[in-house]
């Protein structure tokens, strides 16, 4: 029998206000309120000591500043310019894996649609070609009739 099938009454489980807690629940309780509490009270110390360091290296900050924003941009700089060069070349390699898997012909991701663009393009081209040799034979036919109209 399904719990669907069953009343609501027999899936809700059953609370009797009176009846004490069973030890395995007031195990429960202490241990999350242990735990609780030693994190906040971790939380507390750390804000503090945050604070207080941050009063403490305020002065030392505000003498070296002219020395570190520079540093800071030099630094910030440089690491964007590593992190950029190094995601440029993966990229590169990434793309010549996928070529080379291409032609080999290992059927890697997205060759599908690679082939169904090449299909389109390439019949898209030879009507473009077809419509051209008409307009010209068009074109060539107009020519010839104004010169025998002359």
């Amino acid at each position: 029998m399904s719990d669907q099938s069953k009343p609501a009454t027999q899936l809700k489980p059953n609370y009797d206000s009176s009846a004490p807690p069973s030890s395995r629940q007031v195990v429960k309780f202490l241990t999350a309120a242990t735990i609780g509490t030693v994190l906040l009270v971790l939380s507390g110390l750390t804000l503090t000591g945050t604070v207080v360091a941050l009063i403490i290296a305020t002065p030392a900050l505000v003498v070296v500043s002219p020395i570190l924003v520079p540093a800071g941009t030099v630094l910030f700089l440089a690491t964007a310019g590593f992190l950029f060069s190094g995601c440029c070349g993966l990229t590169a390699l990434m793309a010549l894996s996928w070529l080379y898997e291409y032609a080999a012909g290992k059927h890697p991701p997205g060759a599908d649609q690679l082939d169904y663009a090449r299909m389109r393009i390439a019949n898209k081209a030879r009507d473009m070609k077809e419509r051209a040799k008409e307009y010209g034979q068009y074109v060539h036919h107009k020519a010839q009739e104004a010169t025998q109209a002359s």
